[in-house]
């Protein structure tokens, strides 16, 4: 497997995989851990065991993801849930040798660490669930669960960039409704009525703007890169599916 992304100031094992490695083939080709692809379910959960064993050195270390549903529910984690995915985009949890993972293709991950309190957590952050609030609402279940948002450090993985993430003008709407000033993540598109939209700067002005401190971001954009999954490249391609790449973070034991 080739390196996964990692963020140099984390001290919990963690990373954003890409598409490298793994045993899924054609569409999948690579490392899919999406359960909810129409690749083999085998495949999967291999390729889900592979990215477990780089993470903790074990290919049985449970790995738990979300049903993910672009809000801003997030759940604490204590366990296993198996097969029995909560319908929730972030975790939060202080149990060691549990694994967080997030899946995305062109969405936004971010992880979060408060090394200190031992507490981290990790979150699906599309437009979506960034304009409702997905990243400050993980940010107070950790402070919740003893963390301290002063030392509480974020990493946003590969996702779409500006250039790769053209929108419309009722999109940029919904986001100036909201707050004028998010205009300035708009930038001109290839006529009056189409805008490039910077969905992680939105994303870390969020988490400035909850007060972290430390927020390190991946200049990886998943639309341009082979190495990495992307629904808005797939769409673009016709093709009738897409893999989803892990980001994941564990409490060492």
């Amino acid at each position: 497997m080739t390196t996964p992304t990692l963020c140099p100031h984390f001290d919990s094992p963690h990373a954003f995989f890409g598409r490298n490695g793994g045993v899924s083939t054609g569409i999948y080709t690579g490392l899919n851990c999406g359960p909810g692809s129409g690749d083999s379910p085998d495949n999967v959960l291999e390729n889900r065991q592979i990215a477990a064993e780089y993470l903790s050195g074990s290919r049985e270390t449970p790995l738990v993801s979300c049903y993910q549903v672009h809000g801003a529910w997030v759940t604490y984690t204590v366990g296993d849930w198996g097969e029995e995915r909560p319908k929730s985009d972030a975790m939060v949890t202080n149990v060691p040798g549990l694994i967080l993972g997030i899946l995305t293709a062109d969405c936004t991950p971010v992880l979060f660490e408060d090394a200190e309190a031992r507490i981290i957590g990790a979150a699906h952050a599309g437009w979506q669930g960034a304009l409702s609030g997905v990243l400050e609402a993980t940010i107070a279940v950790m402070e919740n669960t003893g963390a301290d948002r002063s030392r509480i450090k974020a990493a946003i993985g590969p996702t779409i960039h500006q250039p790769s993430y053209e929108i419309g003008e009722e999109f940029r709407a919904r986001f100036q409704d909201v707050q004028p000033e998010y205009a300035r993540f708009f930038a001109e598109g290839r006529d009056p009525n189409h805008f490039q939209f910077d969905l992680p700067g939105f994303a870390k002005h969020r988490l400035k703007q909850a007060g972290l401190r430390s927020i390190w971001m991946s200049d990886i954009d998943t639309y341009s890169s082979d190495d990495h999954f992307s629904f808005r490249r797939t769409t673009h391609k016709n093709e009738p599916d897409y893999g989803r790449q892990l980001s994941a973070i564990m409490l060492k034991p």
